[in-house]
């Protein structure tokens, strides 16, 4: 018998047994099905985090108060004795730097916000006249914060959509005044709008000059700074240059942090990495099952076509023929069993781009790849015992048997 033999010989008896067929696969099925959708869940976490580092802005470096690296077994310092990072370290920064060209000094707190009989807690930030270019977040309406109202103090807000929705309504708040923590400021713009990340409404935000915020949150340091490298490579020379400007400021103290952008994606990638292995190992753990199944069944047939077998055998099939012809029949229904499951993470994947679109799951060419290769590898590995036994009974035996 040729290959096309076997194959259509294994398509017929698993046709006459079309439900326990059926039933054998599901293992592979449920195990295909969870490969594809897990992992493309995995891939599609990371570019959607890719994109919202993109969203932040580019080529950027954040500066937070205090040192994080690990040095000794020593106690931590208390948190009174931190050094603060300063609006003046922010100018200082803007005027020496040469790798970077725009700073930004963020203040962040939480405040209640009122307009006439309305009001609400909502995020506060106070910030720059830079944050537009370095953040690519922009104003639709009106002005953003301007380097004269951070250095005289004016109690000036720009607000997002959300807080103009629910405290404004229908009516323009350009030039209304209204409280934030119990200033009173005047609203001279309005953000674009910028949706949700991370469980983050950033149009529920609202914007006010860094140094009235320090003053009405009671701060004497900043968040944090937000530098813009001049470009991709200057990245880490705008490191090295920033922490050599600080340091000099700070007393030759290196009491500061300094995360790169692509620091933060390559964690949440490696994060990302990590899980989809995982993932990947308890999803084999169905297909490992399935094979087994699949195991368990086509023992049985060989049970119940023994004198079949006998039969082949006795008109002049070889043992490989019987051994090749249950071989593609395991193979055969662990196919199967892989094509319906890679349909099903299909439609899996579809839905949940309709129920979540702003995450959207990507295709992944090479899960799809590896789930079918897997399938057959689970038919071919659980296959060879059952079509070797089948090879190796006697041909007088098994036409006595009933």
């Amino acid at each position: 018998m040729n290959w096309t033999e076997h194959f259509l010989t294994a398509v017929d008896s698993i046709l006459s047994n079309a439900w326990r067929s059926f039933l054998t696969t599901l293992g592979v099925i449920i195990g295909v099905t969870s490969v594809v959708l897990l992992v493309s869940l995995g891939e599609g976490a990371r570019t959607y985090l890719g994109d919202l580092f993109a969203g932040m802005g580019t080529n950027l470096l954040l500066v937070f108060p205090g040192k994080q690296d690990t040095k000794g077994m020593g106690h931590p310092p208390m948190a009174g004795t931190v050094r603060k990072i300063t609006m003046d370290d922010a100018r200082a920064l803007e005027r020496r730097g040469t790798t970077f060209n725009k700073v930004n000094a963020i203040v962040m707190g939480m405040g209640t916000q009122k307009y006439l009989n309305r009001s609400r807690d909502a995020m506060v930030i106070g910030t720059n006249e830079t944050l537009p270019e370095v953040h690519q977040m922009r104003t639709g309406t009106g002005a953003f914060i301007a380097a004269d109202d951070v250095d005289a103090k004016r109690r000036v807000a720009v607000i997002g959509r959300t807080i103009q929705k629910e405290l404004f309504g229908d009516e323009p708040p350009l030039g209304k005044m209204m409280k934030i923590a119990d200033t009173k400021f005047r609203v001279i713009g309005i953000m674009e709008t910028k949706g949700q990340s991370l469980g983050v409404d950033f149009d529920d935000i609202a914007f006010i000059p860094v140094t009235v915020a320090m003053d009405i949150f009671n701060l004497e340091g900043l968040t944090r700074l937000s530098v813009k490298a001049n470009s991709k490579a200057d990245i880490e020379p705008a490191i090295a240059e920033v922490r050599e400007i600080l340091t000099r400021r700070h007393n030759n103290n290196e009491d500061f942090t300094i995360v790169s952008q692509a620091d933060m994606l390559a964690t949440f990638n490696k994060i990302a990495a990590t899980m989809e292995l995982v993932i990947l190992g308890i999803a084999s753990i169905s297909l490992l099952v399935g094979g087994i199944g699949i195991m368990n069944i086509m023992l049985v047939s060989v049970k119940e076509r023994t004198r079949e077998i006998g039969l082949r055998m006795a008109v002049g099939a070889r043992r490989r023929d019987i051994q090749a012809q249950f071989l593609i029949e395991s193979v055969t229904i662990s196919l199967f069993g892989g094509l319906v499951g890679l349909a099903l993470g299909v439609v899996a994947i579809l839905v949940f781009n309709a129920l979540a679109p702003d995450m959207k799951v990507h295709f992944t060419p090479w899960v799809f790849v590896v789930a079918f290769g897997f399938s057959v590898a689970v038919g071919v590995f659980f296959g060879v015992f059952p079509a070797r036994k089948a090879s190796m009974l006697d041909p007088i035996e098994s036409l006595r048997y009933e």
